[in-house]
């Protein structure tokens, strides 16, 4: 098969399109519990550009060759003994590992079928970024009916999905952004909108329940104070450098984890326009240097790689 390969850590031109070998030979059925995929398409996350500059090794080494990708969306070609949830031929989303590629083996139980009028390319765009904001909201800051959360890079897919997941929780929603972006953050669906870079806006920010954070740095340290004692600030990012000084303050990083019932969940929101995660492009697999190039400057929406 095709693939995206890394050999070493760098910039996106070592990103390598080449001949691997599939993931199982041929002839050969999956494993107990797996699901050999052919990918229509995935996509380009910032977990992909700090994995293959190196600058995520610390959290997530890679073992090269290595091929990236979190983000999966094509057909079941082969099941193994005992799956009954997906069939040969069932288009499937997941949230998987290993997806810069033509085929992928994923277990059956990170899959989950495609929503019936939903596009499978541009479905690609949805695993990790949906999961991440639900996981944000619903892990992290267990937000209850009527408190207040600020959602900092809320015009971002991340944050997008994070509000909508807090939104549905029955909270109150701050969208925080940048200047620049107030008019954009509009059409998100939060109750408020703050310009984080904007001090008399921020000075205004009264006491958060808790804050979603995607953003990090200086505006991270910024909002932890602005969170109530007992409150929650969770983060995508890990903890603030200021923590310390706000030990009232339950901080809760999040790691996405798979979970095919909320990923279902969400792409049926989008298919009913609740929600929207935006794509900026598509490119072939054979692009993925160019792809990354681009989603690694920012400011732009999803990057889908067509395999």
């Amino acid at each position: 098969m095709k693939a995206a390969v890394l050999h070493e850590y760098g910039p996106p031109k070592n990103l390598k399109y080449e001949d691997v070998p599939d993931p199982l030979p041929e002839g050969q059925i999956p494993a107990e519990g797996e699901v050999l995929v052919r990918l229509t398409a995935t996509s380009v996350n910032p977990i992909d550009f700090k994995m293959r500059s190196g600058e995520a090794q610390a959290r997530f080494p890679v073992e090269f060759p290595a091929i990236l990708g979190r983000d999966l969306a094509g057909i079941v070609r082969a099941v193994g003994p005992t799956v009954t949830t997906v069939a040969p031929g069932d288009k499937v989303i997941a949230l998987s590992w290993h997806t810069y590629a033509e085929l992928a083996l994923v277990k059956a139980t990170d899959l989950t079928l495609l929503p019936e009028g939903m596009d499978l390319v541009e479905a690609a765009a949805l695993p990790l970024v949906t999961l991440t904001g639900e996981q944000l909201i619903t892990v992290g800051t267990q937000i209850q009916p009527g408190q207040t959360v600020l959602v900092a890079g809320a015009t971002g897919a991340v944050g997008r999905s994070a509000v909508w997941t807090a939104k549905k929780a029955g909270a109150t929603v701050i969208a925080g952004v940048r200047k620049s972006q107030l008019k954009a953050a509009e059409e998100v669906g939060a109750d408020v909108v703050v310009a984080l870079d904007d001090d008399a806006a921020m000075r205004k920010v009264g006491f958060l329940d808790a804050v979603a954070d995607t953003v990090g740095h200086t505006t991270a340290e910024q909002l932890l104070a602005k969170v109530r004692p007992g409150g929650v600030f969770a983060s995508v990012l890990g903890p603030p450098a200021n923590a310390a000084m706000h030990p009232t303050v339950r901080i809760a990083p999040i790691m996405t984890k798979p979970d095919p019932i909320a990923l279902r969940t969400l792409a049926e929101d989008i298919l009913a326009h609740h929600l929207t995660i935006p794509i900026d492009r598509m490119l072939p697999l054979e692009q993925a240097a160019e792809a990354h190039a681009a989603a690694e400057k920012g400011g732009i929406g999803k990057v889908l790689l067509l395999t």
